[in-house]
């Protein structure tokens, strides 16, 4: 099954991680993080969201590991050393997506993990945006479901389709929500 390793700043943005997670929770990706991972998107969630509830959140992530059992890559931390990246903070994340044999890793910041760079171990850097894409190309009918589905699960306050695809899009994935929008409204 494709693997594809979420970096940190994917994790963020609640509706959007809820996306990524409802499709791999169908069967069209195996998802891969690290607990460096998401230490690091728990911090960055807590610091730019004074207003979350942080035991709300651990149960999120306790949810995440619970549900996504085979996720969680550990022992990469030895491939690290020698790896090279524009930003060398980032080199847990490669370390975890060759030990852990992602596919991709899906991240909104590409110039971090340069395509050459990451060619070299079989692994690609694909924007959020693009993967999504990617997934509702491969199996639309799977992926409008889903998202209907998640559409129906909020209750404070009440979401449609629409409402979702709009929080989408301001989570910088729009060329996803246009398109959702194009084949389900």
């Amino acid at each position: 099954m494709y693997a594809a390793l979420l970096d940190a700043n994917v994790l963020f943005p609640n509706l959007l991680r809820d996306t990524l997670l409802t499709l791999a929770q169908r069967g069209l990706y195996r998802p891969l993080w690290s607990e460096i991972i998401l230490d690091e998107a728990r911090r960055n969630i807590l610091a730019k969201r004074p207003d979350v509830d942080e035991a709300k959140l651990e149960r999120t992530f306790a949810l995440m590991r619970e549900n996504f059992d085979d996720a969680n890559v550990e022992g990469f931390e030895p491939l690290q050393v020698g790896l090279e990246l524009p930003d060398p903070d980032d080199r847990h994340v490669l370390a975890a997506a060759i030990h852990g044999g992602a596919q991709s890793i899906v991240t909104f910041n590409l110039k971090d993990f340069p395509t050459l760079t990451l060619a070299g171990f079989d692994i690609e850097p694909v924007h959020p945006d693009a993967f999504l894409l990617d997934q509702l190309d491969l199996a639309p009918a799977i992926v409008l479901d889903g998202l209907r589905t998640m559409a129906r699960r909020f209750k404070k306050p009440p979401m449609d389709l629409g409402a979702v695809l709009a929080v989408l899009e301001n989570n910088r994935v729009p060329d996803f929500a246009e398109e959702v929008r194009r084949r389900a409204l």
